[in-house]
Formats: structure tokens, sequence, C-alpha cells
């Protein structure tokens, strides 16, 4: 199969790794010295370098000549979701492609496949998603995603092209549950590193033993990723996907990998909010897109308007506009009226 990649970022250089393995890959950049850099190292020293490129893998900054390889193959939109719009309008009718991209557009409030039937309804579309940090699936580590989409024949091709010894590719028929977990699960990792940053926070000051400021531990944790499981899974299921979708990878398990791993960039986030940084600091110190920052407003404005109720998000918008502290976020969620679990 022939698979053009757009975007050289970190999940999109290890998913071409991968690929390149069984089929042509070529895998677009659009900073033309970033391309001659790659093709030089054969690294990609920014964004994955623990990670060597395959001599078969081909490298190009030129948009037209990746859309045009993979024309009666598979495009693989690895842009951030603020690139997402752009991409699918540059692909020609009745192309097929699956984006990576996890949120929802700031400004329009649209999950991706609501970007393509509105920008590029001529295409066949679908996304790749699930727990899965781009360093270890580079290094072949095992992982397991799922391809989604309202054509069958997609998420099939997406299993063709991927699937192997050690990347499992799911289908699934529910985009919108899959891009919904991937969106809001960014938002509660931030939410689980702001209470595992105060615990760090108070232990490294001898705080905890004496309990003088109840910080927040391993209960904590497991109460915010399971309700945060529940705040996912009402806003999908107002905007009309599958309760089972937020059982499986893109759900609880992403949500599980983004809110405990070391490598998250969103849990990251809000270690460094508990330590009371500027989130401008934050984000510059990164270098990398934390797709929480950016959802979390939007995920929030959509759950308003459909008379969906998410404290945590509407916590962790809170922090991130600076109207509430780390610790005082914790504790308006904690003070909360007792209410049934279901």
């Amino acid at each position: 199969m022939k698979i053009s990649v757009l975007g050289a970022g970190a999940w999109g250089t290890a998913l071409a790794i991968q690929a390149a393995e069984r089929h042509e890959v070529l895998l677009w950049a659009r900073d033309a010295d970033a391309v001659a850099a790659m093709r030089a190292a054969r690294r990609n020293e920014r964004y994955l370098p623990e990670a060597a490129l395959p001599a078969a893998l081909q490298l190009s900054a030129d948009l037209a000549a990746a859309i045009a390889h993979a024309r009666e193959g598979l495009i693989i939109i690895a842009t951030p979701m603020a690139a997402l719009r752009g991409m699918l309008a540059a692909l020609p009718a009745g192309a097929r492609c699956l984006w990576l991209c996890k949120g929802f557009e700031a400004g329009t409030g649209l999950l991706g496949h609501e970007i393509a039937r509105e920008a590029a309804p001529a295409l066949t579309v679908g996304i790749l998603s699930g727990p899965s940090f781009a360093q270890e699936v580079a290094l072949g580590q095992p992982t397991a995603l799922v391809a989604a989409s309202f054509d069958a024949a997609l998420a099939q091709a997406a299993v063709e092209a991927f699937h192997s010894e050690r990347l499992r590719v799911y289908t699934s028929a529910d985009p919108v549950g899959v891009e919904v977990g991937g969106a809001v699960k960014n938002v509660m990792a931030i939410a689980v590193g702001i209470a595992d940053g105060l615990r760090l926070a108070a232990e490294a000051r001898g705080d905890a033993a004496q309990n003088r400021l109840n910080a927040p531990g391993l209960n904590a944790r497991a109460a915010l990723i399971t309700r945060g499981l529940a705040e996912m899974l009402r806003l999908g299921l107002a905007l009309g996907a599958r309760t089972e979708t937020f059982m499986g990878l893109s759900g609880m398990g992403d949500l599980v990998l983004t809110a405990t791993g070391d490598l998250s960039r969103n849990r990251r986030v809000g270690l460094m909010l508990a330590q009371d940084l500027a989130l401008a600091d934050i984000l510059r110190q990164l270098g990398h897109v934390a797709e929480g920052v950016y959802s979390a407003p939007t995920v929030l404005k959509r759950a308003q308007d459909r008379g969906v109720d998410m404290p945590i998000t509407a916590a962790v918008v809170a922090v991130l506009e600076g109207r509430l502290g780390p610790a005082a976020a914790v504790d308006l969620l904690m003070g909360r009226q007792a209410r049934s679990e279901h």
C-alpha cells in the first residue's frame, strides 16, 4: 500500500516508521530544512530522536507530491487539530484519509468528523486513536489502536496498513465516541496531573506525613480518572456516541495512559500548574502541543450547550484561565454535594 503521513511530529514519525517496514511510505514535513536534516541524520532529532528512520522511508517537503504519492492508497494527517481543516481541504475528492489529532477545533468547537463533513464532504475519512505514546510505537513496543470510521472499508484499510505483531489495530463504527474520548481524556489528564503535583509538592516539603495540607493521594487520582470517565461518557452520549466505545481503547484505555503516564504532555501541564507556574511558561518549556490546554474551554462549552454537567472539566478550565488555584480546584470538587454515582 502507498501511504503518505502528513506531519512529521513525534506521532506521525512513529507511525511512518512502523508502516515503512511493509509499505511504500512517504513522510511529509512543512519545513524543508527539517526534511533535509532528517535525510542527513536518518532521525527526527527534534521530535523523536530515539528512533532511526528506515532506509525505505521517503521524506518530502512537497505537499502536492506527498498527496499524489498516496492517491490510490491511504493518507494519514498527523498535524495538530488546528491544522486539520486546512489539510482536509487540500486533499482531492475521493481521497481516503485518517487523522491522528485529538481534540475540538478552536473557535468552532467541532470534532474532526464534523470538520470533515463541513470542509471536505467528498473525502472518505476516519480517525486512528487509542492509548499510544509515540516513543513506544517508534521503538516497536506493544501497542493497541482503534481505527474508527462510518466507512467500514476505510477502517479495514487502516488495519491492513498498520496491524502487525507489535501494533494491534481494532476497528470501530463509532468515530463520534472515539473522538470524544480522545479529546476529553487530555483535559482529565491535566486534572490528574494537578492532583499528583500537589501530592508531590507536599511530600517534598514533608507536609504529607503530618497531613497538614490534606494533599490529594492515590485515592484522589483513582476518583478523578473514574469520574472523568463519567464526564466523558455523558458528553459522548449527548453527541451521539455509543456507550461501549468509552469502555474501550479510545475511552478508558487512552484516559488511563494519558492521566498516569510520565510521557504525557497533558499530565505534565497539570504537574507544573500545581507548582504555580504560569501557563505561558509551561507551554514554552514543553515545546510540544498539549491539546488539552486548547480543548478544555471548548469541551466545557459543548457540554454546557447540551446541558451536560462536567465539574472536573470546569475546574480545569478555571485553573487554566487563572480564576482558581490548583489546591482550590481540588477543594471545590471535594466540596460538591453528595449524589447518586449513576
